[in-house]
């Protein structure tokens, strides 16, 4: 196994949800929140389902929790979302709001983020995997209109595809 320093990292979808991240990634640590600029949410995929990605939009953003993981915890991240085949991992620096503070503490972070490789077509997710993201969101007090939207933006792509078929 790999042995390198801890590194933040920003999730967005169903590794927003806690319990889901303790189990894997059992060293992982809440640090706070951000929010990547200029990106969009959406559900891209495959054959065997469809999840969150984002991509650049002006003037949009993704709401995002801030994690310090191990270079064990990043491992298993790296096999959860099938890097480097399905994502790729992008570095970012993000103004982040330190949990560990009650009042308006922030602090730039630099981080890496999981995002879909951008050939994928949009699709429709699952219940299960729309829920488990929903739980996060509300973990983190994120607006759950911003997941909607992300749900209604790849219904139409994928409605748009079917109609030009």
């Amino acid at each position: 196994m790999k042995r390198y320093n801890p590194r933040y990292y920003l999730a967005y979808g169903s590794n927003l949800n806690v319990g889901q991240m303790s189990v894997r990634c059992p060293n992982a640590k809440i640090i706070g929140t951000g929010e990547i600029p200029d990106y969009r949410l959406m559900f891209k995929g495959s054959k065997t389902g469809s999840f969150l990605t984002i991509e650049p939009c002006k003037g949009k953003s993704v709401p995002v929790a801030v994690w310090m993981v191990t270079g064990y915890d990043e491992e298993r991240l790296d096999r959860y979302e099938g890097f480097p085949i399905f994502y790729y991992k992008k570095e970012m620096i993000i103004k982040t709001r330190l949990s560990w503070f009650h009042s308006e503490a922030y602090e730039n972070i630099k981080a890496f983020v999981y995002i879909m490789h951008e050939d994928r077509s949009h699709g429709i997710p699952s219940n299960v995997y729309v829920k488990t993201c929903l739980e996060g969101y509300k973990s983190f007090n994120f607006d759950p209109r911003i997941l909607k939207e992300a749900y209604l933006y790849s219904k139409n792509k994928v409605e748009e595809v079917k109609e030009n078929a």
